[in-house]
């Protein structure tokens, strides 16, 4: 079984989908996100790291989730425009999804299980949960919620995974 994320296909706010093999190559960081959560202004932080990386082979990913407490009451469209209006997201905002439980999308199953990834049991416990993700789309490391995006550990990592 393939252990990378490449081989997924995700929805886009307007219901194309498209596959995580176009993110091969560049380091990614996952990032399940609501609208109405105590850690929604990481979307700044999320900006800042975008920032940071633009001109580097780095993608974030946003996916927006309504599993927690009902704080992604948004739907698709409104989620994307959230992100990119109030905290001017210049990264991919995708379709809502599941992330956690019996119904969670193959992508975050796959995040959460480490019989899947390879490396780690880390369903997300909270919005805002990252996932770093390799050049070859293979899970490096996650963190929870209370770290920011642009925590210096990520940003270190994020420089290893570039230089490598």
């Amino acid at each position: 079984m393939d252990n990378s994320i490449h081989q997924f296909n995700v929805k886009k706010t307007n219901g194309d989908e498209i596959s995580l093999e176009e993110y091969k190559d560049k380091v990614v960081l996952i990032v399940n996100t609501a609208s109405k959560c105590g850690f929604t202004p990481q979307l700044k932080n999320m900006k800042r790291l975008h920032d940071i990386y633009k001109e580097e082979d780095f993608e974030i990913l946003a996916f927006p989730s309504n599993d927690f407490a009902g704080q992604e009451p948004l739907d698709d469209q409104g989620a994307e425009q959230f992100c990119v209006l109030k905290y001017e997201a210049e990264y991919p905002i995708f379709a809502k999804m599941k992330v956690k439980g019996q119904n969670a999308s193959e992508l975050f199953d796959f995040l959460g299980d480490k019989s899947k990834n390879g490396k780690f049991n880390a369903a997300p416990k909270w919005n805002f949960q990252k996932y770093l993700i390799d050049k070859e789309g293979k899970l490096v490391d996650f963190y929870y919620s209370f770290t920011k995006p642009d925590a210096k550990k990520i940003i270190r990592k994020i420089n290893t995974l570039l230089e490598a």
